[in-house]
Formats: C-alpha cells, structure tokens, sequence
C-alpha cells in the first residue's frame, strides 16, 4: 500500500505591491522541505529521486552563495 504525503495547502495570492518570494529564500524552503519529507519516504526509488533532487538544490545553493561572497 502507498503512503500518502500531506503537502501545505496553496498561500493566498500576495496583494499587488509586495514583493514576490527570491528564489534563493524558495530553495531554502524547499531544501528544508525535503529534510522534512524524506525521512516518510518509504518507497526507495522516491527516496532516491528526492535526494537527488536535494543535492541538486543544494549544490545550486551553495554556489550562488560563494558566488555572492567572492562577487
């Protein structure tokens, strides 16, 4: 049997004028995200492609954050 991943619900639309979410601050989320998730994954393959996803996330991270360092 599957195991059924509760994902929060959709944030209202932001009201015109505010700034939108960075992307940085949107993988950081999500980095911390998948750290929340993956431990309920039980189905290799899933917990697999979620850590690849995760490293991914994080090695784009990591260098636009040493790329702002050193810029």
């Amino acid at each position: 049997m599957g195991q059924v991943i509760a994902f929060r619900r959709p944030s209202p639309a932001l009201p015109v004028g505010q700034p939108v979410l960075g992307l940085m601050s949107a993988v950081d989320f999500a980095l911390r995200d998948l750290a929340e998730i993956m431990p309920h994954i039980t189905l290799d393959a899933a917990r697999e492609q979620a850590e690849a996803c995760r490293a991914m996330l994080a090695e784009a991270f990591n260098a636009e954050i040493d790329a702002e360092l050193d810029g």
